[in-house]
């Protein structure tokens, strides 16, 4: 492990100290555990996985319309409009 040191503010130090102690866990644990989550999230919501998602959904829904290729841009104009 790498040692680090942090600033919290006097709300968070409490907050995790009650739940250390609740949890009988570590601040430091709680940190790491929350970091993990974090990083977790944010690579869920990274560029490379926002466009694997919408490469995945492609050609997965069917909108009973033909010229949607060629039509593309009023589609997404009334689609737009009537919200």
């Amino acid at each position: 492990m790498i040692r680090t040191q942090i600033q919290l503010t006097e709300k968070q130090a409490v907050a995790l100290r009650e739940m250390s102690a609740t949890r009988q866990v570590s601040m430091a644990e709680l940190i790491r555990i929350s970091i993990d989550l974090f990083v977790q999230r944010e690579a869920a919501t990274s560029r490379a996985s926002v466009v694997a998602r919408a490469k995945s959904a492609a050609g997965q829904f069917a909108s009973c319309v033909n010229d949607v290729s060629a039509d593309h841009d009023r589609y997404l104009a009334e689609a737009f409009d009537s919200r």
